[in-house]
């Protein structure tokens, strides 16, 4: 097919706009390494506690009085901290408002971004093998990443807060089914373990397998079990999804689960078999995903441009790592996630009415 070109006007007004997008664009995922920063090295948790100059919060954080400066001016610039007393660049005093230090320390609060600020740096640490990737096909394995903690702390909140309270709840008869005596349930893709450590705290005759594949991310999970004192409850496994759910396990679970991971595996309709095997036959499976549109829409809204960003930087190639691979990608819209449970032997996928900018959930039976 030959495309042939058509000249047409410039329109000056567009350029212009995309350029300040770009400079937009630039500014903040600048400003985001500065956040970074301001939360390894503690100088987020030193502002909260009392308004500081720039050598004041030199010693109090133990980093050199220039670097402070610099940083302090640059958070007051950007309107991440305020000036609480004026003065010179010696004398002037800064604070963190609490509407922000939640946002970026409280680790459980529903308003914690925080961990987003390790975005950079993450996505620098792979740029020459997602290049390799987008050549000549493949993918980039998760653990190369390194991306397991900001990962499970930005979904830590929502876990902590809701799973137990407002998202299971929403299915008839669970939560009355995971208080009894010798219930049971399965988490797949378990992460750092926030979602099973919830899941043991609100129930507590229940028993929790988790799984993973990476190897970091149960290592952390085990502590965080035991430091929530549920690890005698709470067993974390690293394998993958198939193995600990064959015989004998057919049938053994009132719950199995997976949250935010079916997008990232490279075989979906396997991983929705071996849930529907080890389920019990009046069991729940449960899915969480992202919150897609229904179907492509171009431009997209600010969630949808996140989804496709997080695809082309890590899920879609962290599934393309295992071949074969169904290239499934962050943004699977209900209707593959349907046809995925379809192939996979279940007879229904009911979405549950639960209202989350970010994710969508599933039930299937």
């Amino acid at each position: 097919m030959t495309i042939t070109s058509i000249d047409t006007p410039i329109d000056e007004e567009r350029v212009g706009s995309f350029v300040g997008r770009m400079i937009e664009a630039a500014v903040a995922s600048t400003e985001l390494v500065t956040i970074d920063l301001g939360r390894d090295l503690g100088l987020y948790a030193a502002l909260r506690t009392a308004p500081l100059s720039a050598v004041e919060l030199a010693e109090a954080a133990g980093i050199h009085p220039r670097y402070a400066r610099e940083w302090l001016e640059q958070q007051a610039v950007a309107g991440i901290i305020d000036v609480a007393l004026d003065g010179d660049a010696d004398t002037r005093r800064y604070v963190l408002p609490e509407e922000h230090a939640m946002a970026l320390l409280d680790e459980e609060s529903l308003a914690f971004v925080g961990a987003v600020a390790g975005l950079p740096a993450t996505i620098a640490r792979i740029g020459d093998p997602l290049r390799e990737a987008f050549r000549h096909g493949g993918g980039v394995p998760f653990a190369a990443y390194e991306i397991h903690d900001l990962q499970a702390a930005f979904n830590r909140p929502a876990f902590s807060n809701l799973l137990a309270t407002e998202w299971l709840p929403t299915i008839p008869g669970l939560v009355e089914r995971l208080h009894r005596d010798g219930a049971e349930a399965v988490e797949v893709g378990c992460g750092e373990g926030w979602a099973a450590i919830a899941l043991a705290q609100a129930f507590p005759s229940l028993r929790v397998l988790a799984i993973d594949t990476d190897e970091a991310s149960i290592s952390a999970a085990r502590r965080h079990a035991a430091h929530a004192q549920v690890d005698d409850r709470v067993r974390f496994e690293v394998c993958d999804a198939s193995e600990p759910l064959e015989e004998p396990n057919h049938g053994r679970f009132d719950l199995v689960c997976a949250f935010e991971m079916v997008h990232d595996v490279s075989d979906p309709v396997g991983v929705l078999q071996a849930a529907r095997h080890a389920v019990k036959d009046d069991g729940v499976v449960l899915i969480m995903d992202e919150r897609t549109a229904e179907e492509f829409t171009a431009p997209g809204d600010l969630i949808e441009r996140f989804l496709y960003a997080a695809s082309v930087v890590h899920c879609l190639p962290v599934g393309m790592a295992d071949q074969p691979s169904a290239g499934t990608g962050t943004v699977m819209r209900p209707a593959t996630l349907r046809a995925y449970a379809h192939d996979a032997g279940f007879a229904t996928v009911d979405v549950l009415p639960i209202e989350h900018d970010m994710f969508r959930f599933y039930s299937l039976h």
